[in-house]
C-alpha cells in the first residue's frame, strides 16, 4: 500500500465520539458521561472498555500516531537517500496525514492534558519524526542542497507549520489534502533555503 494511500479510518464507537466531542468541545469541557450519552451507553459499560477520559485520550493519541509513524517511515523506505528528496516526503507524508485524518491530527493540541507518563511517551514519538526531518536537512547542509544556517530549528519550525494545519484545514474547502501537501513541501524547501543544482 502507497505511503500517499490512507484509507478510511474505523475507529470503535466509543473513540470515535470521544474524538467528535474533544475536537468539538476540548478535552477538558468534555465528561465521560457526555461521551457515554453519545455512544449510547452507561457510564459504567464505558469504563468497562476504558478505564478514565485520559485513557480514551492516550487511545486516540497512540492511534494518531500509529498512522503517522508507518506513512512517514514507508516514505523514507520508498524514497532514495537524497536529502532534499528525503526531506521532501517526510514534509509530504506528515501534511497527509493531517489532511486526510485532521481531528486526530487536532488532538496534538490535547497533549498538554496527558499524564506526565503519557506525555513522554507521545512525545517520545513525535520527537523522532522531528529527528527524521533534522537529519535530513543536517545531511541536505552536507551535500550543500540546503543552505540554511539553523537547520535544528528549522526542523522544529517547520513540523510545527506542518502540525497547524490541522487548525484549518477542511475536506470541504478548495485544496484538495495533495495540493496541500505540495504547497506545504514547497514552503519547507523555501525555509531551509534549498537550492536545486540542476537548475
Amino acid at each position: 500500500m502507497s505511503w500517499q494511500h490512507f484509507p478510511e479510518q474505523h475507529l470503535p464507537d466509543i473513540l470515535d465520539s470521544a474524538l467528535a466531542e474533544f475536537v468539538a468541545h476540548g478535552y477538558d469541557a468534555t465528561s465521560v458521561r457526555t461521551i457515554a450519552k453519545r455512544v449510547g451507553v452507561t457510564v459504567p459499560a464505558l469504563y468497562y472498555h476504558y478505564e478514565n477520559k485520559q485513557a480514551i485520550l492516550t487511545a486516540l493519541l497512540t492511534r494518531a500516531m500509529d498512522i503517522l509513524e508507518a506513512h512517514v517511515y514507508d516514505a523514507v523506505a520508498d524514497t532514495p537517500n537524497v536529502p532534499n528528496e528525503r526531506f521532501a516526503v517526510v514534509v509530504e507524508a506528515i501534511v497527509l496525514y493531517i489532511t486526510n485524518h485532521r481531528d486526530l491530527a487536532f488532538l496534538d493540541r490535547e497533549i498538554r492534558s496527558l499524564t506526565p507518563e503519557n506525555h513522554r511517551q507521545y512525545a517520545d514519538r513525535r520527537d523522532r519524526i522531528e529527528a527524521l526531518l533534522t537529519r535530513s536537512v543536517l545531511a541536505g547542509c552536507e551535500t550543500g542542497q540546503f543552505h540554511t544556517s539553523l537547520p535544528r530549528e528549522a526542523s522544529r519550525a517547520i513540523l510545527s507549520m506542518c502540525l497547524g494545519v490541522a487548525t484549518w484545514y477542511s475536506a470541504n474547502g478548495p485544496l484538495t489534502p495533495a495540493e496541500v501537501a505540495q504547497r506545504y513541501v514547497t514552503i519547507a524547501l523555501d525555509a531551509v533555503r534549498y537550492v536545486d543544482e540542476r537548475a
